[in-house]
């Protein structure tokens, strides 16, 4: 991905993957019955990116994805808990090294784990 329509066509290609993984892990995984969520208020408050989640109900935990202007063609990421504020570190991954395949098996590892 380039950056020159940065950060419209990643979220876009962001929330394609999400949706595909998010079927696989409905067919494979019920019991995982991921929550994808995205959220453009960071905008409206001047923080110049995009955040997408991801919660499983029955472990409570969340994936957070962020696309950040000010880091055109990176993934930032956290796995979380639902119902705390994480202190873990945000982690990086290359957009263009990014697929379907990626978040499914980081749902399904990070939501399996009990």
């Amino acid at each position: 991905m380039t950056t020159s329509n940065w950060p419209g066509d990643a979220l876009k290609q962001l929330s394609e993957f999400a949706t595909d993984a998010h079927s696989r892990i409905q067919q494979e995984f019920s019991h995982i019955n991921p929550v994808v969520g995205v959220r453009r208020g960071m905008r409206e408050k001047g923080i110049p990116a995009d955040a997408m989640t991801i919660d499983c109900l029955a472990s409570a935990k969340r994936i957070v994805l962020v696309l950040h202007d000010g880091q055109p063609d990176t993934l930032i990421y956290q796995f979380a808990n639902m119902d705390e504020d994480s202190d873990a570190p945000y982690q990086q991954h290359a957009f263009s090294a990014l697929s379907a395949d990626v978040l499914f098996e980081w749902m399904r590892d990070y939501f399996s784990v009990q």
